[in-house]
This record gives C-alpha cells, structure tokens and sequence, in this order.
C-alpha cells in the first residue's frame, strides 16, 4: 500500500486506464536500472553524486524538520516498520538546529 493524495491516485488511475491494457502492463515504461541513470546523470549536472536511495535519506530527513510527525514520515513517506529505523536517517541535528526549532515551537 501507498499512501498518495486522492487527486494523485485519480490523475494514476485515469493514465493507467489509457495505458495498460492487461494486469501486467508497466504504467511506466523505465526500469529501475534506467531511473537510477537518471538520478545520476541529474546529480551529475549539479556536480553531485547521486542516487536513488539519496533522494530517500533526503526525504527522511526533510520531512520531520518540515513539521511532519517522525511517526508519520515513518509510516507513510518511508515505510518503515520501526520508527528507530526511520531515526537512523536524520542524524545529527546541530545545537543551532535544535535552537531554532525551540525558538519555533515555544516562541
């Protein structure tokens, strides 16, 4: 199971109809091999080494500094099985960090 917005799964739904004819048709026609290269060939322009599973640590980090519950980017964005597996990925916050988000919350 994945958890989208319904504008998202309706918008899948109605392009998936149009391009799949059978159960086992692709609603995308790249391999996970392609969009690795993609990832790559991106970070390249940037001057970044890049790749998939980097976009995901960066998820992981992005969503609980934005104000998404850790218990929510755990389950829904990464899913995870255990929140110390999703806590592994933020790693160090800063005392700066920790400061501002303090100042945010209390202020």
């Amino acid at each position: 199971m994945v958890f989208i917005p319904q504008k998202v799964a309706d918008r899948l739904r109605e392009y998936a109809a149009k391009r799949c004819s059978t159960g086992g048709d692709r609603i995308s026609p790249i391999s996970y091999k392609t969009a690795r290269m993609m990832v790559a060939k991106a970070g390249k322009m940037v001057g970044v080494p890049l790749r998939p599973h980097d976009l995901r640590r960066y998820a992981a980090a992005y969503a609980p500094r934005s104000g998404v519950p850790i218990e929510i980017a755990s389950k829904a964005i990464l899913r995870h099985s255990n929140l110390l597996t999703t806590q592994r990925y933020l790693g160090n916050i800063t005392d700066t960090e920790a400061m501002r988000w303090i100042e945010n919350l209390y202020a």
